[in-house]
């Protein structure tokens, strides 16, 4: 099998890229460079390494490892995105969904215990119900009008709720 020697130093170049991208006109170090991307360096690998064991060290034996990888892998894509656009508030449901995903990958590539689809699912449904959420709250918070706007969202709503009512007892 042969390796692709240019793998790590390309996928550190389009890393240092994205993090000079991402600094616009604020100074760059070292301690920059740990700061916004650490879970590009210590996280994300990690859970690369699991899978890497699972794959190509172990033949497909050992399926337990999959759970730790996959929360680390998509921990560490949360983290990335999080530390990089500063989303913190809107992002931590991405820490519930990786665990649905290691789960997940460990029903896809284990048994098939059906059992384990229980708490995929609502660990998936958490993370979207969150993210939808606090997605809509940052987006209401970041209006300038956002309380008129919701008030008179509100007031349209409540009168289209008694015109639908009072078309119903004509009928």
């Amino acid at each position: 099998m042969s390796v692709n020697r240019g793998l790590v130093p390309g996928a550190l170049l389009i890393i240092l890229g994205i993090l000079l991208f991402s600094q616009g006109d604020r100074s760059f170090s070292t301690g920059t460079l740990f700061a916004y991307g650490w879970p590009t360096m210590f996280v994300i690998p990690l859970g690369v390494f699991f899978h890497w064991l699972y794959f190509f060290m172990l033949h497909r034996r050992g399926v337990g490892l999959l759970v730790p990888g996959g929360i680390l892998f998509i921990a560490g894509i949360v983290c990335q995105l999080s530390a990089l656009t500063d989303t913190w508030g809107i992002t931590w449901p991405g820490f519930i969904f990786a665990v649905a995903f290691g789960l997940f990958e460990l029903y896809w590539f284990g048994s098939r215990n059906r059992w384990l689809l229980i708490p995929i699912a609502i660990l998936t449904a958490l993370s979207l119900l969150f993210f939808t959420v606090f997605s809509i709250g940052y987006l209401f918070s970041s209006l300038a009008l956002s309380r008129p706007f919701v008030a008179a969202a509100l007031v349209l709503i409540g009168g289209l709720f008694i015109l639908m009512r009072k078309k119903e007892r004509h009928m």
